[in-house]
């Protein structure tokens, strides 16, 4: 993904420059448990536009040897489809559409990985997502549920973008129909 179509992102030229590599990884901890929880707060997740300053804040504030392709890949989500949300969760930026499907593995040590998933809990009617097209072998299975999707570098990430946005379509249609 072009550096220009990151620097579209609201707030993304707050970003600052990119960390230099390191051993390790620091996650910010909020203090605001409904940032981490919007369910708890009793209301809708927020949107696009409401949800970017919490992801945001917590992009800013993260520490990560991969945080330019952490950054081209939450792009590519979001530019999957107009109707997907983020927030935090499992204290990574996730995403959701009618339920969370997509969570960033911000411990993965060999690239950026996200996991797509079916929600929050183990689903036993998770046997159509396999269906999902994958002609560029993106997907590693976890489990009949959830699999995961690794970029080793901001390279790869450029050039598997569209069959990793593919992908993502494909996933949530099996997360909405459900």
């Amino acid at each position: 993904m072009p550096a220009s179509r990151l620097a579209e992102r609201p707030g993304a030229a707050q970003l600052g420059p990119d960390p230099a590599p390191c051993p390790a990884i620091r996650a910010p901890h909020p203090t605001d448990h409904s940032a981490m929880h919007p369910e708890a707060s009793g209301s809708e997740p927020p949107r696009r536009g409401a949800a970017a300053g919490g992801v945001e804040a917590f992009l800013a504030a993260l520490d990560h040897p991969f945080r330019r392709e952490i950054l081209a890949v939450r792009e590519l989500i979001l530019g999957a489809d107009p109707g997907i949300a983020e927030g935090i969760k499992w204290n990574a930026p996730s995403f959701r559409t009618s339920e969370w499907f997509a969570t960033f593995h911000l411990r993965a040590r060999d690239g950026v990985q996200v996991i797509l998933h079916l929600g929050a809990k183990k689903r036993q009617d998770a046997a159509g997502v396999a269906a999902v097209e994958d002609p560029e072998g993106l997907l590693r299975w976890l489990a009949a549920d959830r699999a995961a999707v690794t970029f080793r570098g901001l390279a790869e990430v450029e050039a598997k973008g569209p069959a990793f946005a593919a992908v993502v379509r494909g996933w949530i249609g099996h997360v909405d129909a459900r």
